[in-house]
């Protein structure tokens, strides 16, 4: 009895490994060993769901696959399910599939069929046949195309990007209608498989560039890619520096724009935001209602800009150099202002701006974490309380307090978020040197980071075109922008082949 029961388990063992590891990774011809195989492989599944019904036109057994909630069952029900049972279809039913899907493709190995479920796809076996159906039956939850919450803009469009890859690549081909525009999708992660698009134009774009930036994404070897930040990180040039390589878009005209100029656009399936590569230091201080208003304006906002970032970055550490080092060059009613101010204060200058600056940063941090009405609440009432109430404790002087709100508000002004991110983290390392050397701490710290600019790259292109190395052709759009039509050939530091962009014609009226 032990020994038959012995060899009962050991036979149905035996029979168990056989249907679970089908030789070679392919198909089989029998749809009961397939669905077996499918349970094995996707166990503590409950949302696998598994359909059997019989093909009226051929007769044969059949079985539908998916994942619940990765699909349309609308379209399951109505555009695969009903004509298979019910419809008689012109040929064979298993090689002429009579389903009204956007997509079908064959598959003939398991991870394939795995790979094509995770999707989102509804996969069809039929009894007798070594290949399964992908039917494009994508319907998982997503959100309504909205304006984007961080690029605000006022002239512009008001559509931001959305979690979905495939819907993120139609907004931008409704910019672009193009048959140059060119997708190449890779695969990356080897748990998530996340989906990962290169837009471009193939006839204005570099090749050479374009493949760094598929090689730099094809030796990824991690589980998954979540998002945008993630990818940037992996594939920069330099990861220990401070300024961001990549541009992050939410906006789909935008990043139309960077296409036109030659660049590139990688949309990560999932992620809301969009890679636009190679970058220069410039393209962070451009937004895109800078095109949309008179080019006078548009030069004095950039105008601002670039000096709110010098403010953003200089101002705590000139005032600390000043205060510690260089106080003869004040004029003697501003020292005696400031003197009177600081006279209750016990901490020096360097420690006085740190303590404001680390309140700030937690002041903002809260206000981004909370709620919206919350949020604001955070900010606007702790800066009034907190600001009053340090400074009749004797902790602050009222001459910091002024110089970390200038500071704060020329932070704000910047229209790129990793930009400000990065202004953020420099402007502590200049205090730092002011609050050792003076000025002199300050001149050796902006040297260093005008070097570390000149050396900086992008997928190999120059971090600080057109000014290192000077291209006085792309200075049209740089602190200032020129009218449009001055602006007749793309950006040199896109190494883009195809450098005309327009004509430089402009019709006239009767004004001339």
């Amino acid at each position: 009895m032990l020994f038959s029961n012995w060899f009962g388990k050991k036979k149905y063992r035996s029979v168990q490994e056989q249907v679970n590891q089908p030789p070679s990774n392919t198909i089989s011809t029998s749809l009961v060993q397939n669905i077996t195989y499918l349970h094995s492989q996707f166990s503590q599944t409950p949302d696998l769901v598994v359909r059997h019904f019989i093909i009226k036109k051929s007769g044969e057994q059949a079985a539908l696959v998916y994942l619940n909630g990765l699909v349309d069952k609308s379209a399951i029900n109505n555009n695969v399910l009903r004509p298979l049972q019910f419809e008689m279809g012109d040929g064979n039913a298993v090689d002429d599939i009579t389903v009204d899907v956007g997509q079908i493709q064959s598959l003939f190995t398991w991870p394939h069929v795995e790979n094509a479920i995770l999707r989102g796809n509804s996969i069809l076996f039929v009894n007798g046949q070594t290949k399964a159906s992908a039917l494009g039956t994508q319907g998982w939850p997503q959100r309504a195309i909205e304006d984007s919450q961080i690029e605000v803009s006022l002239k512009g469009a008001h559509q931001g990007f959305v979690e979905t890859g495939s819907q993120n690549i139609a907004l931008i081909r409704r910019y672009i209608q193009n048959r140059e525009l060119k997708i190449k999708e890779l695969v990356v992660g080897r748990r998530g498989n996340t989906l990962v698009s290169i837009l471009y134009l193939a006839d204005v774009a570099n090749p050479e560039v374009l493949k760094e930036l598929e090689d730099r994404i094809q030796q990824l070897d991690v589980d998954v890619i979540l998002n945008t930040g993630e990818l940037a990180e992996f594939i920069e040039d330099n990861p220990y520096s401070p300024f961001p390589q990549f541009i992050t878009t939410e906006r789909p005209d935008a990043a139309a724009s960077q296409i036109l100029q030659g660049r590139f656009a990688v949309v990560v399936d999932c992620s809301p935001s969009v890679l636009i590569a190679p970058a220069a230091f410039m393209s962070f201080f451009q937004n895109i209602d800078d095109y949309s208003t008179r080019w006078s304006i548009s030069t004095f906002i950039r105008l601002l800009r670039m000096f709110a970032f010098f403010i953003a970055i200089f101002l705590p550490a000139f005032y600390i150099a000043v205060i510690s080092y260089n106080f003869e060059i004040i004029p003697v009613k501003l020292l005696l202002t400031i003197g009177e101010f600081r006279g209750r204060v016990p901490f020096p200058p360097f420690l006085e701006a740190i303590i404001m600056e680390l309140t700030l940063e937690m002041m903002r941090e809260a206000g981004v974490r909370l709620p919206a009405p919350v949020g604001q609440t955070v900010g606007i009432v702790g800066g009034i309380v907190i600001g009053q109430a340090i400074v009749q404790a004797g902790f602050i002087s009222n001459t910091m307090v002024i110089i970390v709100a200038f500071t704060a508000i020329a932070s704000f002004i910047l229209p790129n978020y990793d930009m400000v991110a990065a202004v953020r983290l420099i402007r502590f390392a200049m205090m730092i040197a002011a609050s050792m050397f003076g000025f002199v701490g300050i001149i050796i710290a902006l040297m260093t980071m005008i070097g570390h600019l000149i050396a900086l790259e992008s997928l190999g292109t120059p971090y600080g075109t057109p000014f290192a190395p000077v291209r006085f052709a792309d200075w049209k759009d740089t602190f200032v922008r020129l009218p449009l039509w001055t602006m007749v050939k793309r950006p040199l530091g896109t190494r883009a082949t195809q450098s005309q962009k327009q004509g430089s014609n402009r019709p006239k009226g009767d004004g001339k």
